[in-house]
Parts: C-alpha cells; structure tokens; sequence
C-alpha cells in the first residue's frame, strides 16, 4: 500500500448526529481531497486504473473525496479518513485474475445424471396406479 498522505487537503465543516450542542458550535466532520492527475506516486496506468473503478467518486476536477463524519472528534474523523482513503485507492489497484474456462469432469456429469435419474424415479413411483 502506497502513502500518499502527504497529497492529501482536508476540509471540515459541521457534522450532523450525536453530540448534543457540541454539534452546533464544532466543525468535527472531515473531507478528504486527492487531486488523482496531479499525484506523483502513481504512473499513469495506475491512475487510469483508478479513474475508471473510483469514476463515481472522483468529481469533474479530478479529486477524490470522502467525507468522514464517524467520531465526535476531528482528530479521529482526519485519522479514519486517511485510512480509508488510502484502502479505497489500493483495492482499486488490485488486478483480478482472470477466470479460466472449465468443463465438468465424466464423474460430474455421471453423479448429476445419476440424481435426476433417482429423482424421476421417486416421482414416477408416486403415480397412483390402478
């Protein structure tokens, strides 16, 4: 995971929820921006990478945000948004694998068979017969 912290600029403002009148008079939510072109730890495959899988968060100017609201205290909220900001960014360098095809084994087919076969058979012999 790359730490790129040091790109990040935080906005905060006032959180809604719990806190009674400390709400009111407190900015404890945080806002985390990452201007993703701009970055200088990622190549740009890997920024394109992270365009196209972050592409609903990622606004027109080309910033990531996230808003965290979590805690009662900015400190918290700040630490908490730059951990999950820097785990949304690694998950969307992951590469999956690629699937490989299969076909199903002669036993596969044969024990499949096998069961539609018993199966039929307990239904045919529910048949009222004269």
């Amino acid at each position: 995971m790359k730490d790129f912290s040091k790109e990040l600029t935080f906005k905060t403002s006032r959180s809604s929820g719990a806190g009674g009148q400390n709400v009111n008079k407190v900015e404890t939510s945080v806002t985390v921006l990452w201007n993703v072109s701009n970055s200088g730890f990622f190549n740009d495959e890997q920024k394109d990478l992270i365009y196209h899988k972050l592409k609903n968060r990622i606004n027109a100017d080309g910033f990531l945000f996230l808003t965290v609201s979590e805690t009662r205290t900015q400190l918290m909220n700040k630490t908490k948004a730059v951990e999950k900001i820097l785990e949304i960014v690694d998950k969307a360098l992951v590469i999956p694998k690629k699937r490989l095809a299969t076909k199903p084994s002669k036993a596969q087919k044969q024990k499949r068979l096998d069961t539609k076969k018993k199966l039929s058979e307990k239904k045919d012999n529910r048949k009222f017969r004269y």
